[in-house]
Order: C-alpha cells, then sequence, then structure tokens
C-alpha cells in the first residue's frame, strides 16, 4: 500500500471504516468513518469538517462523494436480499391455497360413499346446500338439473351459466334455447326424452373456466345422477363435459367424430351450444354428430 494517499483515496478508506496510514489512531476517530458515511449518503455536499483542510478542489470532492455513493449500494444492497421476508411473504400466499385443495371435502371417501346411495330427491337436496368447494360462496342457486330423470337420453354442459344462476334452472337462456332447437331438430324433447344436467352445479365468477378441485367436489353429484338415470345415450356438450365424464385431457377436436363410452355407455362429443352462438359456422359439425347420436343402436 503507498504511502502517500490522496484525498479521494482517503476518503473511500474512511469510508469503508479502514484506517489511513499517517492519520489519527482508530481508537481516536471513534465512529467518525460512521458519521462521514452518513454525511455522504444522500448524496449532498461533503461537510468542511469531513475534509482535510488542504483539500483544494471542491469539484473532485463533489465527484468522489457522488462516486462513492454511487458504490454503497453495491457494498449495503446484500443486507436486503439476505432478509427472508420476500420468500416467507411468497410462501403465506401458497399456504391457504395448497391447504384449501387437500382438505376439500370432495377427497373424502364417506363423501362419496354417501353421495353414491341418494335418491334423486335427496340428491337434489344435498346439492342446493353444498359448500364442498368456494363456489357454493358464490352462486345464487345452485342447478341441478332439468328434464326428464327417465329419459333415455342425457345431455351434459359445462356449467351454469348467469341465467340459469339466477333461475336455479338448467339451460334457460340463449345456449338453452339453441339446445331445445337442436333437440327439435333431432326429434326430442326435453319434457319426455332428454334429461340435462353439468359438470359444476354452481355458476364460476364471470362464467371462467371450471378449476379442477370444483370438477373434483362436483363429479360425484354428476356420477350418480347417471347411475339413477341410466341413459342409452350421452351427449357430451364441449370440452370440459367430454374430458371431465371421460377422465381425459385429449383435445376435443379429435373426441369428435367418434364414439367413446362412459361405464358401457355410448357417448358423443360436440360442441357446447354457447361456442355455436359466437361461432355459428361449425352448426354443421354439431349436426353431424347428433346424427351420430341417433344411430347409435338401441340395447
Amino acid at each position: 500500500m503507498p504511502d502517500t494517499f490522496t484525498d479521494e483515496q482517503r476518503q473511500f478508506l474512511q469510508l469503508l471504516g479502514m484506517p489511513v496510514p499517517g492519520d489519527r489512531p482508530p481508537e481516536m476517530v471513534q465512529a467518525q468513518p460512521m458519521v462521514e458515511a452518513q454525511t455522504i449518503l444522500p448524496n449532498r455536499p461533503v461537510s468542511a469538517q469531513a475534509q482535510p483542510a488542504s483539500d483544494s478542489r471542491p469539484s473532485a470532492r463533489r465527484d468522489v462523494g457522488s462516486a462513492t455513493a454511487a458504490l454503497l449500494p453495491a457494498e449495503v444492497a446484500p443486507t436486503p436480499v439476505r432478509s427472508p421476508a420476500p420468500p416467507l411473504k411468497a410462501e403465506a400466499l401458497q399456504a391457504p391455497v395448497l391447504a384449501t385443495q387437500t382438505s376439500t371435502p370432495s377427497a373424502d371417501p364417506q363423501r362419496i360413499t354417501r353421495i353414491a346411495t341418494l335418491d334423486w330427491r335427496d340428491l337434489n337436496n344435498m346439492v342446493s346446500t353444498c359448500q364442498a368447494c368456494p363456489l357454493g360462496e358464490t352462486r345464487k342457486h345452485a342447478v341441478f338439473g332439468a328434464g326428464n330423470p327417465r329419459g333415455s337420453w342425457l345431455f351434459v354442459g359445462e356449467a351454469p351459466g348467469a341465467e340459469e344462476d339466477r333461475r336455479g334452472e338448467a339451460f334457460v337462456g340463449r345456449a338453452g334455447q339453441l339446445l331445445d332447437n337442436m333437440l327439435r331438430a333431432m326429434g326430442l324433447s326435453r319434457e319426455q326424452d332428454v334429461y340435462i344436467a353439468n359438470i359444476l352445479k354452481c355458476r364460476p365468477p364471470n362464467n371462467r373456466d371450471p378449476l379442477g378441485p370444483e370438477v373434483q367436489a362436483c363429479m360425484p353429484y354428476l356420477q350418480r345422477q347417471i347411475a339413477l338415470l341410466q341413459p342409452r345415450v350421452i351427449v357430451a356438450l364441449g370440452r370440459f363435459a367430454a374430458q371431465g365424464l371421460l377422465q381425459v385431457g385429449t383435445p376435443l377436436s379429435q373426441l369428435r367424430g367418434t364414439t367413446q363410452h362412459y361405464q358401457g355407455i355410448p357417448l358423443i362429443v360436440t360442441y357446447h351450444p354457447a361456442y355455436l352462438l359466437r361461432n355459428p359456422i361449425d352448426k354443421r359439425k354439431v349436426w353431424e354428430d347428433l346424427k351420430r347420436a341417433l344411430a347409435v343402436p338401441r340395447q
């Protein structure tokens, strides 16, 4: 280390709390580097008391003060980085979500077993008071189903919409009117031949897509409805209905055009009526799917 130091070097050594050869011993200037650091940190001009009397270059001092202040964050920056506060905050936000998913009543074997023993009336009552997922707190009405519970056809949709949630009935909005037209074209009616249900019994907020835990909570209800109904044919309306019933992640485009099966019952996949309202050009594809359903042989 050199025997002589420039003013800039002296300021930098003092700022780091290091002794400068030729200056007073550290015990005589205790806490002086800290005072100087506090003086320079705000980028204020260095006071005359902190500078050697022989310094005659004020502009150089200002430059050094700025330069050392710019270097200080690099010296002190690791302190907040090492702080555990940000990771703890992220973990605190995630923990309730994980707890909710692992403790959802839908995973309770006793609940599933109980649902599998209910008749139509008791099943409807259980759905109307269900709180198995957060949708029970945001819905207006649970939507159990509609149509003839003795019908030989089952149409399964995704979830209730705004009108269904308001009235507590399945497929009563614009999509429901289009579905009625589709049934008439097939020579069917919901009053005599068809029962209509959804994967979810409660409307997701803003008609968003169903979430995995919500589908898991509601599927036992639909499975019991199918067991009571014993339909001849099931028509899955849309991706979520098809994937939920078949327990697959296959795209809708690959499920269409073939005859699938749900526990031995023929299942035909087609577009949801709400999709057709936005894409009427695909009505021709739906008609092809419905003709396939009509062609399913009676057993």
